[in-house]
């Protein structure tokens, strides 16, 4: 089955991205709730951006912590070896299949052009 040290790994990768999410819904909340307050004691003069960015900040870098910068997964060993197995898969897919019908044993009705076929009345025509 699955050695301990993998099992240890994956549950470390499980909580670290727990705790991602976790700091994601309170920088959300709070940052709705200082919205909200900046709207009611001052709407002309927007101080909420400044706390909004900096979290913000904090928050992106956490974000590549947990997960990695998005599209430089590209240089790792995983990719490459996903990248192989979606090829494989393809290949299987795309592999040609034994007694499959070929155009020219195609019904009569379906080899018919559009063009030829009238939805109409020749009356209709000025």
């Amino acid at each position: 089955m699955y050695q301990e040290e993998e099992i240890r790994k994956a549950r470390k990768k499980v909580k670290a991205k727990k705790e991602f999410y976790q700091h994601l819904m309170s920088f959300a909340i709070v940052n709705f709730f200082l919205f909200a307050l900046n709207m009611i004691t001052s709407p002309f003069n927007w101080w909420f951006q400044f706390p909004l960015l900096g979290w913000g900040v904090g928050l992106a870098f956490h974000y590549v912590e947990v997960f990695g910068i998005p599209g430089f997964d590209i240089l790792s060993k995983e990719w490459e070896e996903r990248e192989v197995e979606k090829e494989l898969r393809k290949g299987e897919l795309n592999a040609p299949v034994k007694n499959k019908r070929t155009t020219q044993e195609a019904e009569p009705e379906e080899m018919k052009l559009k063009e030829l076929r009238t939805n109409h009345d020749e009356s209709e025509f000025v």
